[in-house]
């Protein structure tokens, strides 16, 4: 969050050379919307860090950001005991995917974590080339930006059951509940 704000978030911060603000609305009209989104965070389980805080504190720090995509106050996915396999991450980019697709922006920036933005190109690099695969799908470095246009090139109609947030953020529950049993 603190990265999207950086970038993107508050213009007269950003002019100061200041992005410790980030309690300041988004000033001007050249800032796009922020959103937080339940099923692009960081990996889930087992280190303390990786918990996400309540939402009310996360608006309380960042009040520019959107935070209705969050599946309830407190973090309901982190799990103590278990960390999430990268097998999880890719199936939980895939209902992230399915949502992205429902947005109307033509022009959509994902800002993550690593791990998350690498399991996204791989399974949207399936069909590409092996080289641009391998080429896409590297590790990232600490604040790497890349710029990548993804085309959805399926005849399917987008699913409309995964439009709403509430529906996405059941469809990833059931998700592990299946990948755990």
């Amino acid at each position: 969050m603190q990265t999207a704000i950086g970038v993107f978030g508050n213009e007269s911060s950003a002019d100061e050379g200041n992005t410790d603000n980030f309690s300041a609305k988004p000033g001007g009209l050249d800032c796009p919307q922020i959103m937080a989104v339940e099923l692009c965070r960081d990996r889930l389980g087992v280190r303390p860090c990786d918990m996400r805080r309540k939402v009310s504190e996360c608006e309380a720090l960042f009040p520019s950001i959107d935070f209705s995509m969050m599946d309830g106050e407190d973090d309901s996915m982190w799990n103590p005991d278990i960390r999430e396999p990268e097998e999880e991450i890719a199936a939980r980019m895939v209902l992230f995917m399915n949502w992205l697709w429902t947005r109307p922006e033509q022009d959509i920036v994902i800002v993550s974590h690593g791990i998350i933005l690498q399991q996204i190109l791989k399974v949207l690099g399936n069909d590409c080339h092996q080289a641009v695969s391998s080429a896409l799908c590297q590790r990232f470095d600490n604040c790497e930006l890349r710029s990548v246009v993804i085309v959805d090139k399926s005849p399917r109609a987008v699913d409309s059951m995964l439009c709403s947030p509430r529906d996405v953020a059941k469809q990833q529950h059931v998700l592990r509940e299946e990948v755990s049993n």
